[in-house]
């Protein structure tokens, strides 16, 4: 093993690995039930991304599986191993609004970059671990554990993939998510993802004077996405709704916004652009959704509307931490508590809604969280539907799958394998032992979820000479 040149080995096959990753970013595997079918749950763009994988997968002749189009996998070593190791990667990706300097789904490559949604979260890594495989399969690498690469494809979403995926198979004994940081995350935060339903009154009017009306407010589209944008359509006499576009130019000059206020067909629309940013890191974006509902708190509307803001101003603008509705905590392992409030929907005829994406670090009871939230949003005439709990995730410091992972980064990196933590959940956390491994480098930009996604191409080559070593010592690891 010592005398395998990996760098070389990856180097060798960097055109066919760009090649084929530029196929997989092509398709557009946003989640769209409506789509969907029978074997393509999550609609056909994300059924043709898996079809690519499973298809290449065939192609070196590894065992391949789809499992109902809820995942598929792609396995290589002794089939008589009872146990296997698993590289969990997601195929899915999050929508991809906002002004791109090239398509998104488009794939370029500008200054040693691959421009792509997906290039980094998650298409790029998956293609790298696949490759990694490939090598160990080409050098004839003797294995003791099977290796099975599993595509997601539900991801960015509820991971309905991998509940689906644990119902019907047997978990990998260990394993990494190629879908996150390097050097090595070992722990995660927990999840509460939920959504709170205003409980309409039917009262279309208010009482007092200079009333104006909310037909429509639309943040974001994604809840684990920072929203970048927001529009908001009011109705009323006209001198009100001059000097409410008046007073948001002075608003959005005085925050350092960027806003527009237009008069369609006696309708004000404004829109206000922010910053995205991943949900699990809300304090790095600017919420669009939120600063607008700040900047509309001092108006008064008909009473459904007046709920609606009020109540996502009074409990999420500008916390989060969660402070305001009183459920923010921090541990020694994972940190602080974070709130994204992600979509936001209010129509005066339709549902009117918004999506919280809550990450917890180890706390006692989690369900104290959700309890709190229910009571304050009630104030409001909010209701929460049945939240999606995910526990937090952790993997001891001293398994031998983590010193492993340590000592191959620190050989190919010469950087420490610090062991991190993160608010991000990945597929990692369904393994008992499980770690989520790169593919990001110490001190590069995170730009997983927003415009202008990229992976660095010389990252991506590092990546796949760091997941063939894994590959091949985790396979051949006691557990």
């Amino acid at each position: 093993m010592n005398s395998i040149n990996w760098t070389e080995e990856v180097w060798a096959r960097k055109e066919a690995l760009l090649r084929d990753l530029v196929e997989l970013l092509k398709i557009p595997s946003v989640k769209d039930v409506s789509t969907g079918e029978a074997g393509k749950p999550m609609g056909r763009e994300i059924a043709r991304a898996l079809e690519l994988m499973l298809g290449l997968a065939e192609q070196e002749q590894w065992r391949t599986c789809s499992l109902d189009g809820y995942a598929g996998y792609a396995e290589y070593g002794p089939a008589e191993s009872a146990d296997y190791i698993g590289v969990l990667c997601h195929l899915d990706v999050v929508p991809a609004p906002g002004p791109w300097t090239s398509p998104p789904f488009e794939p370029e490559v500008r200054d040693g970059k691959l421009y792509a949604r997906g290039a980094i979260d998650d298409k790029g890594p998956t293609m790298a671990a696949f490759y990694a495989m490939k090598i160990v399969k080409e050098l004839g690498l003797p294995l003791k554990h099977r290796v099975r690469i599993i595509f997601g494809t539900d991801e960015e979403h509820t991971m309905s993939c991998m509940e689906y995926y644990r119902r019907v198979e047997k978990m990998p004994v260990a394993g990494f998510a190629p879908d996150a940081d390097f050097p090595i995350i070992h722990a995660e935060k927990g999840q509460i993802n939920t959504r709170i339903v205003l409980q309409k009154s039917g009262e279309q009017k208010g009482t007092g004077q200079g009333i104006v009306e909310l037909v429509s407010f639309h943040s974001g589209s994604a809840a684990n996405m920072v929203p970048e944008s927001a529009e908001a359509a009011v109705t009323g006499e006209l001198p009100l709704l001059a000097a409410l576009a008046g007073q948001f130019s002075d608003y959005c000059s005085g925050n350092r916004l960027k806003g527009t206020a237009s008069l369609q067909n006696g309708t004000l629309v404004l829109t206000l652009q922010g910053k995205a940013a991943h949900g699990m890191e809300p304090q790095l974006g600017v919420n669009a959704g939120l600063e607008l509902v700040h900047f509309l708190r001092d108006y008064e509307f008909q009473p459904d509307a007046q709920h609606f803001i009020a109540c996502l101003d009074e409990y999420f603008y500008d916390d989060p931490a969660g402070r305001r509705i009183g459920i923010d905590c921090e541990d020694e392992i994972m940190g602080p508590l974070t709130v994204n409030v992600g979509i936001m929907r209010y129509e005066a005829s339709e549902p009117s809604f918004a999506y919280l994406n809550i990450r917890f670090p180890l706390v006692p009871d989690e369900l104290r969280h959700v309890e709190t939230i229910r009571d304050k949003v009630g104030k409001y005439r909010f209701a929460m539907e049945p939240p999606i709990l995910k526990k937090p995730h952790h993997v001891a410091k001293d398994h031998p799958m983590i010193a492993a992972l340590q000592a191959i980064y620190h050989e190919e990196t010469s950087l420490e394998p610090e062991l991190l933590t993160t608010g991000g959940g990945t597929y990692a956390s369904f393994l008992d032992n499980g770690v989520a491994f790169g593919a990001l480098f110490p001190g590069k930009e995170n730009v997983a979820h927003q415009t202008d996604e990229y992976i660095e191409i010389e990252d991506l080559l590092k990546a796949t000479v760091i997941y063939a070593r894994a590959i091949y010592e985790l396979a051949n690891l006691d557990y």
